[in-house]
């Protein structure tokens, strides 16, 4: 029987689309039927860059333009933006399923789920380019999400509590106030897709957060102290804010880990799983 560990790496390292969304698909699929074993004689390789396609290129983020909603280009570029962050997203779920070993089931189960989900959410905001009459690769992009996979790749634990729970957490709080401004241009399809996004990032959050506890729960840590301890180390900037409180907390979150968020927030973003062109 093929490892599960062996096919999330052929999705991790597949570069064109079309070819990570199969195998996407495939495995997940092939999870579901038991048809994949968590048995794996190697380890996983250091962590580089994962299979990504000749476009978009990718610049800092203060290099990607900055457009308004009032054109269709400027709408375009937002749903460019939000494309790339879950193709992005398909690779760190991918990751977190290869790279760390030895977790129970769950934790893989929960992180293929993810991995299905981002590549749904990838081919809506696809489709919607398509009706805007441009495709994924025509703007620039950055890659801040993967910089901090890097940063995150010797432990579970801190993978867990600083990019689901940080960075992709930002989307929790910025999509309502995005779907809020889409709805005053009329664009009530794209307002459609961000919905179901903004549906299930909630409960990718959540997973990230029930893992990161899981983690601490092993090493008699506790997870708030932790939580606090890794944002003040990996993030010397200030947090941006507000915080979605409601949702937060239906991902996860205690009112003290929101708290230690407030403390740090209001200065210069972090790269993150927000468009870099937000209205």
């Amino acid at each position: 029987m093929e490892s599960l560990f062996e096919a999330a790496a052929r999705c991790l390292m597949a570069c064109e689309v079309e070819e990570k969304l199969h195998l996407t698909q495939q495995t997940a699929q092939a999870w579901r039927d038991d048809l994949l074993s968590l048995d794996c004689k190697d380890g996983p390789e250091p962590i580089g860059e994962p299979g990504h396609p000749a476009k978009p290129v990718l610049v800092t983020p203060d290099q990607v333009p900055r457009r308004g909603l009032g054109t269709q280009e400027g709408l375009a570029a937002l749903v460019h933006a939000m494309a790339h962050i879950e193709f992005n997203a398909i690779n760190l779920a991918w990751d977190a399923v290869y790279r760390f070993r030895d977790l129970p089931e769950s934790y893989y189960s929960d992180w293929v789920t993810v991995a299905h989900e981002e590549a749904d959410h990838f081919q809506l905001l696809r489709t919607r380019l398509h009706e805007l009459g441009t495709d994924y690769g025509d703007f620039t992009a950055h890659n801040g999400l993967w910089d901090m996979a890097k940063r995150t790749a010797y432990d579970p634990m801190v993978r867990m509590a600083l990019v689901p729970r940080v960075l992709e957490a930002r989307g929790l709080d910025v999509t309502p106030g995005i779907i809020k401004r889409l709805r005053q241009v009329g664009d009530e399809k794209t307002v459609a897709v961000l919905e179901i996004i903004l549906r299930d990032e909630v409960g990718h959050v959540a997973i990230g957060s029930r893992w990161f506890k899981y983690c601490c729960q092993q090493r008699g840590l506790d997870s708030e102290q932790t939580f606090r301890e890794l944002i003040s180390q990996y993030f010397t900037r200030q947090m941006s804010g507000p915080f979605d409180y409601e949702a937060r907390q239906k991902a996860g979150f205690t009112v003290t880990e929101l708290e230690a968020l407030e403390c740090m927030k209001d200065s210069t973003e972090l790269s993150s799983k927000i468009p870099s062109n937000r209205p």
